[in-house]
């Protein structure tokens, strides 16, 4: 049984994340420890699956404290110094739904999360029923927001004479992002606020074409930059004043830089993924860090990987892919919240457009090769020898997918998507348009090889 993509257990709620899969699972889980700590987001499936997962919790025997309706993050600060649960499909359409597990603020492992998926296999039943754990409820909702307001203040300014949009997108942003931002003194302009599990507004996953109206509400408004969030509130994407997207390796690179300047450790690194842009490697270095790398999709792998790897000058002081960030001094889970947080006060000490003068933004692409998913193993075999051949002057890693980087600074990836059948081609260059048409020709041969064989 595969139940845990990249981000937990999701899918649509009648075929797949069932209420009779949650409550599977949750009685599965309570085996691990004697307390859970349960949320779940403003979907219309979710106080169902949540309830399943509850009496799944219980009949294993563990106590379930309840903190209703949060953002994810919020549930994972909660998870802090025992086990939680969530209940959100995150950027997904409405009709999916999903269950993310943690512990100690950290989400589960991929041992864990087998040991999870062995255990809903096996189909084990109730202890027995005197040994049923029991609820209670909590509100975190106040004392996370506090938290998050607090631990941006060691950074920045005071934003009391900043103006930010924030388009919450029906989802649970709005109950802490515009919240913590005001607290911090900012004039916030929030959009969408109001929770709806059917996400009339736009899709939940914030794109330049989901913010569309959003960008348009920015340009035409006096605000100094806008915030547009997911449905569970652990991504952000930054609006310019102008309206338009800031790419996300940019405010990667910029909070990246922050850290490391921040830090007084001799070897403060940052984790990232191979995808991300060597624009982040370039201010990192600038300011006296390093930048490692792990796969997409397991942050905290990495983190724990370095940790583990360094020594007593190590800290890692940030890690993040595209638009999820993980803000390592206040917790180990990712956290749109808390970059509104920080963000909000560093642009108020430096504006976005200053901080993004010292980033070089070389052009980038993403495009997508059709390969099924039966035919990829092969296909990157084949690219893993055919692409340096094409490319002889540029040194190659094979770590995660097949990573080529050029005298002049440039680079490419390609690896295989995880949850599409695509062959994913990334590439940042100044000739962007025609590195990534060389790259593509490789990769369709080596597709095209893989299915004649």
């Amino acid at each position: 049984m595969n139940l845990f993509g990249t981000a937990g257990i999701r899918g649509d709620v009648v075929e797949r994340v069932t209420p009779e899969l949650a409550l599977r699972v949750g009685r599965a889980a309570g085996r691990d420890a004697g307390e859970f700590v349960l949320g779940h987001d403003g979907r219309v499936s979710s106080p169902a699956l949540a309830a399943a997962l509850t009496a799944g919790l219980e009949s294993a025997g563990a106590d379930v404290v309840s903190v209703g309706r949060v953002p994810t993050p919020a549930l994972a600060y909660a998870s802090r110094g025992r086990r939680g649960v969530m209940v959100t499909a995150s950027h997904n359409p409405p009709a999916d739904n999903g269950i993310k597990l943690f512990e100690d603020g950290q989400e589960y492992d991929g041992d864990a999360e087998s040991r999870i998926e062995d255990r809903v296999t096996d189909g084990d039943g109730p202890t027995a029923w005197g040994e049923w754990g029991q609820p209670r409820r909590t509100d975190v909702l106040p004392t996370y927001r506090e938290s998050v307001a607090e631990y941006a203040r060691e950074y920045g300014a005071e934003p009391d004479d900043l103006t930010v949009a924030v388009d919450c997108g029906n989802g649970m942003a709005g109950v802490a992002t515009p919240q913590v931002l005001r607290a911090l003194g900012a004039d916030v302009r929030a959009t969408e606020a109001n929770v709806d599990g059917y996400f009339p507004a736009r899709g939940s996953k914030p794109t330049a074409e989901t913010l569309s109206k959003f960008r348009s509400f920015v340009a035409a408004t006096a605000v100094d930059f806008g915030i547009g969030h997911d449905g569970d509130a652990d991504r952000i994407v930054i609006v310019d004043g102008d309206g338009e997207v800031v790419h996300e390796d940019t405010i990667l690179a910029i909070l990246a830089e922050h850290y490391v300047r921040a830090s007084a450790a001799a070897d403060p690194v940052v984790v990232t993924t191979p995808n991300a842009s060597g624009r982040i490697d370039e201010r990192v270095e600038a300011a006296g860090g390093r930048v490692e790398r792990v796969r997409l999709g397991a942050l905290h792998e990495g983190v724990a990987r370095e940790r583990a790897a360094g020594d007593a000058d190590t800290e890692i002081v940030f890690a993040a892919e595209p638009w999820k960030h993980l803000h390592t001094a206040f917790g180990d889970w990712i956290d749109g919240v808390v970059s509104a947080a920080v963000l909000a006060r560093l642009f108020a000490a430096e504006s976005l457009a200053d901080r993004r003068e010292t980033v070089t933004e070389r052009p980038y692409r993403k495009v997508s090769v059709d390969c099924p998913d039966e035919r990829k193993a092969e296909a990157m075999v084949r690219i893993e020898e055919a692409l340096p051949e094409a490319f002889p002057e540029a040194s190659v890693s094979t770590a995660y997918g097949v990573r080529l980087s050029f005298p002049d600074d440039s680079w490419t990836l390609v690896r295989p998507s995880g949850t599409e059948p695509y062959v994913r081609v990334y590439a940042e260059s100044d000739d962007v348009d025609e590195l990534v048409a060389e790259v593509r020709s490789v990769v369709e041969a080596a597709v095209e090889f893989a299915e004649g064989e």
